[in-house]
């Protein structure tokens, strides 16, 4: 059974609770193999965060486009964050943003560790 907190330490909270479910089948093999492709391609929150603040600044819309939103990412871009309105929400809401980017790629990078 892998450790979450052995391999990767940065996470938190619902994050760290949901990748230690996915990898605690795994053998150690697996699980390190998922833990280095894992970090490769997570959004750290912080990141989110500071391009969210960046939106008020005349940059709207590149969390979006961090986290595969490219559609919203476009109508942030054209519309100023939907008249800034878009922008705070993201800004209040940047966690769950996050956290529902890295559930997805942490279900696919387990299912590719897995399958090695």
């Amino acid at each position: 059974m892998a450790n979450v907190l052995k391999l990767l330490p940065e996470l938190q909270g619902q994050e760290m609770s949901y990748v230690q479910e996915l990898i605690k089948e795994m053998g150690n093999d697996e699980a390190q193999l998922f833990a280095n492709i894992y970090r490769a391609r997570r959004r750290d929150p912080q990141l989110i965060l500071i391009t969210t603040i960046l939106g008020f600044f005349g940059f709207a819309g590149i969390q979006r486009f961090l986290i595969n939103h490219i559609g919203m990412g476009l109508l942030y871009i054209l519309t100023l964050g939907l008249c800034f309105i878009g922008t705070i929400i993201d800004l209040v809401s940047y966690q769950r943003l996050t956290f529902d980017y890295n559930r997805q790629i942490a279900d696919e990078v387990a299912l590719m560790a897995r399958n090695n």
